[in-house]
């Protein structure tokens, strides 16, 4: 009898789920990727509210995640949210529809500094979200003076204090730039050079980190940090300690844009889902939550002052001079991988 009891309700469990989950889905399904915690998650149930369309939303850590999930073809989503490089190596492998933009008119609000570039020169295929650099974000009490070198995380006074970024792009490129190299050489030798460094560096790192280095420099766990600077000013935010530098040698200046994946079947849902992105009011309550710089002129506008006058967020020309866009490195990424797994594994 028990057992009967238990089958008649879990069929009605059954039922009721496939009900309620029959209720929520009466709209389309628009499936977007983006970097973990990288939007203000409120302007998804407005969108869904909006135009009624459901948002699946998944997140993924690093670049090169997003590349090999969408490669190897499993996946069905409608919007990514990639950085230059990779879009440019999307497009060169044709991963990416061209956008109508006439389904796009808010693409006015973008500034036009942010169009144009090298990995999508004709704005064809991308339309940017947030841009910034990388850099170091250092406890003041913890550190004896205001860095203005990569070399403070090669300094020995730091072992087990310092945190590193958990992507191989990043963690090479500041090195290439500490030694007075190119972020996007092609040189074997000077990759060679970096590669040894990280390696010599590796017993003063603390850890490897992506997401997480905003909990532990909030926390005090680390005295150095490399950095996106969107993360810096979320955490100088939440811990007054913490202050954020472009080192001397210059370092990488980033943009991610969104973009949509040949073959959707959500072009047009995907394309208003861009276009409302560009609303001003959702794109200030993005960047104004995750703490991003906007390409958006008119977010731009609404944000307090301190903050547009914020170095960290909108740096100057001068901070930027030696700055530099990483470029799809196209054969060379397997000699990238391979030093970054030897690396992670000495």
């Amino acid at each position: 009898m028990k057992s009967l009891v238990f089958r008649v309700f879990a069929v009605f469990t059954l039922v009721l789920v496939a009900a309620v989950s029959g209720c929520g889905q009466k709209g389309p399904v628009l499936n977007v990727y983006n970097w973990g915690d990288y939007i203000d998650e409120s302007v998804l149930h407005d969108f869904e509210k909006k135009y009624n369309i459901r948002v699946n939303y998944d997140t993924f850590a690093t670049n090169e995640d997003m590349y090999v999930k969408i490669k190897a073809g499993g996946s069905t989503y409608d919007v990514l949210f990639p950085s230059d490089y990779m879009i440019k190596r999307m497009i060169d492998e044709d991963m990416l529809e061209k956008l109508d933009f006439n389904n796009i008119p808010n693409y006015k609000y973008i500034n036009d500094s942010f169009k144009n570039l090298e990995y999508d020169p004709n704005n064809e295929y991308s339309v940017p979200y947030m841009w910034g650099t990388v850099g170091i974000l250092y406890n003041k009490k913890m550190v004896q003076e205001k860095p203005d070198s990569w070399g403070i995380l090669w300094d020995k006074r730091y072992a087990k204090q310092i945190l590193m970024m958990d992507s191989q792009r990043d963690s090479i490129g500041i090195t290439l730039k500490y030694l007075g190299y190119s972020m996007n050489t092609k040189n074997p030798k000077e990759l060679e050079e970096a590669k040894q460094a990280l390696i010599k560096q590796k017993p003063l790192v603390l850890a490897y980190v992506v997401d997480e280095v905003k909990d532990k420099m909030i926390a005090g766990e680390a005295a150095l940090a490399v950095v996106w600077s969107g993360d810096a000013i979320y955490c100088m935010r939440e811990n007054p300690d913490l202050d954020y530098v472009i080192p001397k040698e210059g370092s990488n200046l980033w943009f991610d844009a969104m973009v949509i994946p040949k073959g959707t079947k959500r072009k047009k849902e995907a394309e208003l889902f861009i276009n409302y992105m560009c609303e001003t009011d959702v794109a200030f309550r993005n960047t104004d939550y995750i703490g991003y710089s906007s390409p958006h002129t008119e977010a731009v506008k609404k944000l307090p002052a301190e903050i547009r006058n914020s170095r960290t967020a909108y740096p100057t020309e001068e901070d930027m001079a030696n700055c530099e866009i990483f470029a799809h490195l196209g054969s060379m990424l397997k000699e990238f991988d391979r030093i970054w797994t030897e690396i992670k594994s000495n």
